[in-house]
């Protein structure tokens, strides 16, 4: 292995590259690059075929195998960070010690491979990081072929999507695009779209998801626009016992993607 290099001032340019990277948007879509964190996070980007080119560790404080990592990204580069600059520069409160700049993917409605009889999540306008990490999660426990974005109002790779996710932002088909250019690819496909609503819906048990079927959500405030409204095969309900006529948004997928997994056998 070469020798590391140790970086122990927050002046650093590189250091200075990873809180750029982590608090600003703008630089992450500027360079294609990102942070992750954490053993978890990486470990999974890895086996999601992610291109690293830095990571960054505390010897003394972290149990990440760097020997084990090179041997699946040797090109990498490592760079050991001090104690304090990690705890200046780390985007979590907890000491796991180890980060990394990534590459991020190309999310276009091309790059998605659907299998026969898809099941996919869409989800119109998320704004906060947390909901589409919180979705992302869902999506892969119940290993939906993918989860298309539409019109984002946020940043996929955001810190807080990437550890809401639990680092499922790296093992999930997202697809990425407009409305209209999402609801084309489904019609395309023959797929059929089922949107959460409150107007002419039916009780969501009630619908079929056993053929190739769109799951789609909005947001909690405003719910889903009209074009996904008037291109709906189906407006599937949640029935509410208390006061309130609405739940988290990923709470209320996560509802009708296992019913979509229950009636499917899986």
């Amino acid at each position: 292995m070469k020798v590391e290099k140790l970086i122990s001032s927050t002046q650093n340019p590189l250091a200075k590259k990873v809180l750029a990277l982590k608090d600003k948007s703008r630089e992450r879509k500027k360079t294609g690059l990102f942070v992750v964190e954490g053993h978890r996070e990486i470990e999974m980007a890895q086996k999601g075929s992610y291109h690293f080119e830095v990571l960054l560790h505390v010897p003394e404080i972290t149990s990440f195998s760097i020997q084990r990592f090179l041997e699946n990204q040797p090109e990498t580069e490592v760079v050991q960070l001090s104690k304090t600059v990690y705890e200046k520069i780390a985007h979590r409160g907890s000491t796991e010690g180890v980060l990394a700049i990534c590459k991020a993917k190309e999310h276009g409605l091309a790059q998605i491979k659907l299998q026969s009889n898809p099941l996919i999540l869409v989800a119109e306008a998320p704004e906060k990081p947390g909901n589409i990490g919180a979705l992302l999660r869902t999506a892969d426990a119940a290993n939906l072929d993918a989860v298309l974005i539409a019109n984002p109002k946020s940043d996929l790779y955001n810190p807080n999507s990437i550890r809401s996710s639990v680092g499922c932002l790296f093992t999930t088909q997202v697809g990425i695009g407009t409305s209209e250019e999402i609801i084309q690819f489904l019609k395309q496909r023959e797929i059929k779209i089922k949107c959460a609503a409150l107007s002419a819906s039916k009780t969501y048990t009630e619908s079929d998801f056993t053929q190739p079927t769109a799951i789609v959500v909005g947001t909690e405030s405003t719910g889903l626009s009209d074009e996904w409204l008037k291109n709906s095969d189906e407006n599937l309900i949640i029935p509410m016992r208390g006061q309130i006529d609405s739940m988290n948004v990923s709470v209320s997928a996560a509802i009708l993607i296992f019913e979509a997994g229950r009636q499917r056998g899986f």
